[in-house]
């Protein structure tokens, strides 16, 4: 449809495990519903002869080595999402460093090809852990995927470059690729994926990215559990009966309009070209006009 080609992203983790972590504190294992919902992703990507960049968590790698074969035999771009899920704010440089290098090594061991790209779990990079942009380059990666340049609750660094930007670090020159925003009404927000992609009707996803593409790449990213429609284990509901209502509102709220995700999927690969994130950091590099900040 545009010109400017864009990227298609995803985050493999198991939605379930993370919440059984994060939200009722009991540690389980890794569900075998992030190959499920993977290897849809897989299929679709392939219906429209499309090539992602997929962001796997190592703790993934680690329990189903198969299915990290399987994305990088299909032809697709593999990049690191940590290795357990831990937000840079629930970690020490020391620590941060540890989860980058072991899942780096991990997957590049599963797929026999160096690994570039990084992508912090809930894109926890923010002004006050800009400190991690300093471990992401130390462990190797030569580009990163973790900002979202708005004010937001949960993350967010307002005022941060919406174009790829090269990052001076203390390890070296990183390549920045911040999450795509939209503008409406003078307002930037959110608007390729994830949630957000579930909650806002397709024309307006459309509309935002058509708007986006015109000056820069969109970068979309979505979690395989998003397709996932199916109830969840018994013992998760055992647990969300333990907690306050508004957090089973909010846990049970991740489900509205679940359904309409692979429909949206299937327009916007129809509509928009991509590439994986690498194409688009390469050729981010060729241009003479490239930014560079220093943190």
């Amino acid at each position: 449809m545009e010109n400017i080609k864009s990227s298609f992203t995803v985050d493999v983790e198991d939605g379930v495990s993370i919440a059984m972590r994060d939200v009722f504190s009991k540690k389980t294992e890794q569900t075998d519903r992030v190959v499920t919902y993977t290897t849809q992703v897989l299929e679709l990507l392939e219906k429209h002869d499309v090539i992602g960049t997929f962001f796997v968590l190592g703790e993934v790698g680690e329990r189903f080595p198969d299915l990290v074969k399987e994305i990088a035999n299909s032809g697709h771009e593999i990049g690191v999402h940590g290795y357990h899920h831990l937000q840079f704010f629930r970690m020490t440089p020391a620590k941060a460093y540890q989860e980058l290098s072991s899942a780096k090594k991990l997957l590049e061991d599963l797929t026999g090809e160096e690994i570039m790209g990084h992508r912090a779990p809930a894109f926890s990079i923010t002004p006050e852990t800009k400190w991690g942009l300093d471990v992401i380059a130390k462990a190797g990666f030569s580009y990163d995927s973790s900002i979202m340049p708005v004010q937001g609750n949960r993350y967010g660094w307002p005022g941060f470059s919406k174009e790829i930007t090269t990052i001076s670090t203390k390890e070296g020159d990183l390549t920045e690729v911040p999450m795509s925003v939209g503008s409406l009404f003078g307002k930037e927000l959110p608007v390729c994926g994830g949630g957000y992609l579930r909650l806002f009707p397709y024309w307006f996803t459309n509309k935002m990215m058509h708007q986006i593409v015109q000056t820069r790449p969109v970068v979309v990213y979505m979690h395989p559990y998003e397709l996932d429609t199916e109830p969840y284990p018994e013992y998760y509901f055992n647990e969300l009966k333990k907690v306050s209502l508004p957090t089973q509102m909010k846990m049970r709220s991740m489900w509205v309009n679940r359904k309409t995700i692979y429909h949206k999927l299937d327009g916007l690969l129809k509509q928009y070209s991509f590439v994986p994130m690498k194409t688009l950091v390469d050729d981010f590099k060729t241009k003479s006009e490239a930014k560079e900040i220093v943190i």
